[in-house]
């Protein structure tokens, strides 16, 4: 298995959303996703697993 690190996930994220209606760079995404995990830090483990699980759920609905 791969190992990934978070600057691989900030360029798949960006890879993934800019798209020509959208037009969001690298230093965007990760300003973005920075700002999220700064959220998730302040959630107590029983809701970063709720939004976790919320969120994968909703991903695997968009790809249906």
């Amino acid at each position: 298995m791969k190992s990934i690190n978070l600057n691989d996930v900030y360029n798949a994220v960006s890879r993934r959303t800019d798209t020509e209606g959208t037009k969001i760079n690298v230093a965007e995404t990760k300003r973005v996703l920075a700002c999220f995990f700064d959220e998730l830090q302040e959630l107590t483990p029983q809701e970063f697993s709720e939004v976790l699980a919320k969120g994968t759920r909703q991903a695997r609905d968009r790809r249906k």
